[in-house]
């Protein structure tokens, strides 16, 4: 089978390692800015509140979160909009796109243990079923998770009893690795499908998303598993792909480039790339520690500004991630 099928069993089949519920920090995988500190969501609240307070959308817009694990992304937004601005959460739509139905009722769970009924969410299983006059797309590491064709020396990879040769001919994804200068590395499958789904979706939308990654290709593979928070680059000398084979996580740089590129081509604008260190700023991320210390007492303070720092930190996730933005109009 092609790499990028037995990537999507690895990661999404009936067994496969999201098909069941993951631990998120400490106790999981692998760390994201979510499980890093509240002021993630807090600072992406900020901006949804400048977009509607400019006149960018009104009052009534969904702000709908895409691939949200537990619901904690989702769930800090909700709360530091309750904080900044709370008479938003009368007009406000809130919506998750989930494509399997043990997280929606962990998500579910979650938002009802912290709101009750105070906050409703609509669910929808893809993007494809999901319609709205005006969204307000969310997502945090989505893409680095599509499955991907490897490819070396014009050749892309297949996968025979979990070991990887190269040896087919594919002459669109060569088109691809070609484009971007790629002799060696991955090739996303999905994201024209999933840029042509969402430009479907709304009648006006903007889409902010964060990942690893850079807007041009790496020159090497990247692509690599995680387990209790070692990495294991796939082609290391002795790794054993059966045994890790839908029990860890798999995933590689994202190349913002041909996500930037299959957005423009379904209809959409592309607005801006930024590291995460600067989009945060840029969303008000030290105005709102700001606030919070003149609110709490200085342990309080001291430890939030801890745990936030690792998302602005150049050493930690604010230079390797990167945030996209889209929009339509």
């Amino acid at each position: 089978m092609l790499f990028s099928e037995y990537m999507g069993e690895w990661l999404y089949g009936d067994t496969g390692y999201y098909s069941k519920y993951k631990e998120i920090g400490k106790k999981g995988d692998f760390y994201t800015a979510v499980s890093s500190s509240q002021f993630f969501g807090g600072s992406i609240a900020n901006e949804i509140i400048k977009m509607i307070e400019i006149g960018r959308f009104s009052e009534r817009v969904t702000v709908c979160e895409i691939g949200a694990h537990k619901g904690y992304l989702i769930s800090d937004i909700i709360q530091f909009i309750y904080t900044l601005k709370p008479e938003l959460l009368k007009t406000l739509s809130f919506a998750i796109i989930e494509r399997f139905d043990h997280l929606q009722k962990s998500q579910k769970e979650y938002i009802y243990q912290s709101f009750g009924d105070e906050v409703e969410i609509e669910f929808s299983s893809s993007l494809a079923d999901f319609r709205s006059d005006e969204t307000i797309f969310i997502a945090n590491e989505i893409f680095d998770a599509f499955p991907c064709e490897l490819i070396y020396n014009e050749k892309v990879g297949e996968v025979q009893n979990h070991k990887i040769e190269f040896s087919k001919e594919d002459s669109k994804i060569l088109e691809i690795a070609k484009r971007y200068h790629q002799k060696k590395g991955e090739i996303a499958v999905g994201y024209d499908q999933f840029a042509r789904e969402m430009v479907e979706s709304s009648k006006k939308f903007e889409f902010i998303t964060f990942d690893y990654g850079d807007i041009s290709a790496r020159p090497d593979f990247s692509i690599r598993v995680y387990q209790k928070h070692n990495v294991f680059p796939l082609f290391e000398d002795g790794l054993n792909l059966e045994e890790l084979y839908q029990t860890t996580d798999i995933t590689f740089d994202v190349n913002f480039a041909h996500l930037r590129d299959e957005f423009i081509e379904a209809g959409a604008e592309f607005v801006e790339f930024q590291t995460q260190m600067r989009a945060l700023v840029d969303f008000g991320l030290i105005e709102l520690l700001q606030l919070l210390r003149k609110n709490v007492d200085d342990k309080t303070y001291n430890s939030e500004m801890n745990r936030a720092k690792v998302l602005i930190d150049p050493a930690f996730l604010g230079e390797r991630f990167k945030m996209i933005r889209f929009r339509k109009v």
